[in-house]
């Protein structure tokens, strides 16, 4: 076995988990910049508002959100804001998330930033927010928190791993303070009038993830509380799912209380009118920028340079799914080093990318049925559905079945693999 081909091919596969680019490193390393015209809308957006002002940011899951929301978050710390950029899904177990426990770990998350960032607290002010965090409806799980806080330690850090951990933690607080939410939005509002009196800078929460939610549980949380989440005086980033803005009644709501939703498009690689022509010609430049990403994270020499294209046009301009066939690539060729030991030219091909595909288009093809099948065929005919608030078709965007673009018109395709699977069904 060439243990240099697998250690190879075993580092571009880690690398290819990196995704989002979060931290310093990863940034450096990976990324590759687009979508400057979403940040500069972001930024309008938020320097635009009052202090107390909401967004929502949506877009397709894997569009790059995560990363350009740690791009924007880190622009904007330059520009003299406190920004507190965290993931739901490293706060709260993403099955159990909800309005309370969004607003509680908003709570949490400031604190512990403004901890990190030395700002001044009195002593007072410390002892009344650990009797708050130690004060639940229950009498003995208010003891029991008391009693663990008493050991010593960092009580943020322990509070942050029974909100992530501990279902019966986070009942707890959803018990607490489920009918009186303001009292978490004014102990919120405490803490982010310490942090701009101390620091002399605005408070932005960014709160990526909300996105990734099932399409149950965001309805939940924007639909039916969204007055809950918009109580505190301070500038929040809300991400939620494209699919989810395209429900009537849902909309709806969130305009009510936002003047306009921030919207991040997948990169069209196709004009509209060339995405299903076999001669179509896609867009160089974003065929470059995709490119672009793979080579950060594959070297050029384990990959065919039109198997690589042909990795960006299945992607759809997704970028996750770039990265997950990508991925998917060198898990096959990792596999092939193992059974085959005596050979040394393995790289990324033509070969290698059909059996890559043959299992991710198995994926998607499990869960779908007749009906799915026919409104696939007819959004892949007509570029739209003939319904496209029905919750069929808001499933299928949500699971990346189908994609949103948008030009002078909004128009919708149906992801490359998935046009694999129509083809092979003899259904287009």
């Amino acid at each position: 076995m060439d243990k240099s081909l697998l250690q190879t091919f075993r580092k571009a596969y880690q690398d290819l988990e990196l995704f989002p680019l979060i931290n310093v490193r990863q940034i450096e390393a990976f990324r590759v910049d687009f979508a400057n015209d979403t940040i500069a809308r972001l930024e309008q957006a938020v320097e635009d508002a009052p202090p107390n002002g909401k967004i929502i940011f949506a877009g397709h899951r894997g569009c790059g959100k995560s990363t350009l929301l740690a791009k924007f978050s880190q622009k904007m710390r330059q520009q003299e804001y406190f920004v507190v950029f965290f993931s739901v899904a490293d706060m709260i177990e993403m099955s159990d998330v909800n309005h309370v426990n969004i607003l509680y770990a908003i709570t949490v998350t400031l604190l512990t930033k403004a901890t990190e960032a030395g700002v001044q607290i009195s002593e007072n002010t410390r002892k009344s927010l650990l009797e708050w965090f130690t004060t639940t409806q229950t009498e003995t799980v208010t003891k029991d928190l008391k009693s663990e806080m008493g050991i010593g330690g960092d009580y943020l850090k322990l509070i942050t791993a029974k909100l992530k951990n501990e279902a019966t933690f986070r009942e707890e607080i959803k018990k607490t303070y489920e009918r009186k939410v303001s009292e978490l939005a004014h102990k919120a509002d405490e803490i982010a009038s310490i942090i701009q009196a101390e620091t002399k800078k605005q408070v932005l929460v960014v709160i990526d993830d909300l996105d990734k939610l099932d399409l149950g549980l965001v309805e939940d949380i924007y639909k039916n509380n969204i007055n809950s989440l918009f109580l505190p005086k301070f500038q929040i980033i809300y991400t939620i799912p494209i699919s989810a803005i395209r429900n009537n009644e849902l909309l709806a709501i969130l305009q009510s209380v936002v003047s306009r939703i921030q919207l991040m498009a997948v990169c069209k690689l196709f004009k509209p009118q060339d995405s299903h022509k076999p001669d179509g010609v896609p867009k160089e430049h974003l065929i470059n920028l995709f490119l672009e990403i793979l080579k950060k994270r594959i070297p050029e020499e384990l990959i065919e340079p039109e198997t690589a294209k042909q990795i960006v046009l299945k992607s759809g301009g997704v970028v996750r799914e770039l990265v997950r066939i990508a991925r998917e690539c060198c898990s096959q060729c990792l596999l092939l080093i193992r059974s085959e030991p005596e050979r040394t030219d393995i790289k990324i091909n033509e070969e290698i990318l059909q059996l890559a595909v043959k299992d991710l288009r198995n994926e998607f093809a499990r869960p779908l049925g007749e009906n799915l099948y026919t409104i696939l065929v007819t959004t892949y005919k007509n570029l739209t559905p003939i319904d496209a608030k029905s919750d069929e078709f808001l499933s299928l965007l949500h699971g990346l079945y189908v994609l949103e673009y948008e030009n002078d018109d909004l128009w919708y395709d149906v992801h490359p693999i998935v046009v694999d699977i129509l083809n092979r069904k003899h259904l287009i």
